[in-house]
C-alpha cells in the first residue's frame, strides 16, 4: 500500500510542479498554457485519491487533518476554475496567471506547514 501511496504522491507533486512552472514561465505573456490545466486536474484528482487513502489507512491513534484537506481542496478547485477560465480566453492576463501561481504556492505552503 505504501508503494501505491508513494506513486500517487509523486504524480500529485508533478501536477503541482506543472502548474507552478507553467504559470511562472508565462507570467509576462499572460497566457495559460494547455499543460497547466492538465497539471491542475492531475493534482486535484491525485489529491482526492491521497486523501481517501490516508483516511482509509488511519487508525485510532492517527488523525487525518480534515480541515487541512478541505482547505487544500478549496484552493485546488479555485486554481482549476481560474486555469479553465483563463485558458478559454485568448489572453488571460498577468494578474490571473499570477493569481494561479500564488494560489499554487499557498497550496504547497498549506501542505508543508500545517501539521
Amino acid at each position: 500500500m505504501s508503494i501505491v501511496f508513494g506513486v500517487i504522491l509523486v504524480l500529485h507533486l508533478l501536477g503541482w510542479a506543472i502548474v507552478l512552472g507553467g504559470t511562472l514561465v508565462n507570467l509576462r505573456s499572460g497566457l495559460i498554457a494547455t499543460g497547466v490545466l492538465h497539471g491542475a486536474l492531475t493534482a486535484l484528482v491525485t489529491g482526492l485519491i491521497l486523501t481517501v487513502l490516508a483516511g482509509a489507512a488511519a487508525t485510532a491513534d492517527d488523525q487525518v487533518i480534515w480541515a487541512k484537506m478541505i482547505a487544500k481542496l478549496v484552493v485546488a478547485l479555485v486554481i482549476c476554475a481560474l486555469v479553465w477560465w483563463g485558458g478559454r480566453r485568448e489572453k488571460a492576463g498577468t494578474p490571473l496567471v499570477g493569481a494561479v501561481a500564488g494560489l499554487t504556492f499557498v497550496n504547497v505552503v498549506i501542505a508543508v506547514l500545517w501539521s
